[in-house]
């Protein structure tokens, strides 16, 4: 069937590709945004495993009834995880301390930034890690 002349399609398919790029280019920004993320959550999550790895060996070691003891303290914890923490740029120690004299127990913060700053990503978010060891010398 032949199409009618004052029927003009030129420039549509134009109009079309250019907003599949802009959409194409918005997820892949949205997607390195989120990967970023991703990232900086496991390596809040390292840290926090660090410190408290770390503070469980900030025990002080007793001799009771001639059987050796281990007891961790909050200030052995908390001064074995500043250690550790000191490597990392922008961790924060939240807290640090032990519960039964056994398990240490480190939460970690830090603020995480997008590398692509986009609208549809906010301009930072804070992360959080809590993690807990256990002395090996009980």
């Amino acid at each position: 069937m032949p199409r009618p002349a004052h029927v003009d399609d030129e420039g549509s398919v134009l109009l079309l590709t250019l907003g599949y790029a802009l959409l194409a280019i918005a997820l892949v920004l949205v997607c390195v945004d989120a990967t970023s993320l991703y990232l900086a959550q496991k390596r809040v999550d390292a840290a926090a495993d660090a410190a408290a790895l770390a503070g469980a060996d900030g025990f002080t070691l007793t001799i009771t009834d001639g059987e050796p003891l281990a007891a961790l303290t909050n200030a052995g914890i908390r001064a074995q995880a500043e250690d550790i923490l000191a490597v990392y740029d922008d961790t924060v120690l939240v807290a640090a301390g032990t519960d039964d004299g056994v398990s240490a127990r480190v939460t970690v913060s830090t603020r995480w930034r997008p590398p692509v700053l986009s609208i549809f990503v906010p301009e930072g978010v804070a992360l959080e890690a809590t993690a807990t060891s256990r002395t090996a010398l009980r």
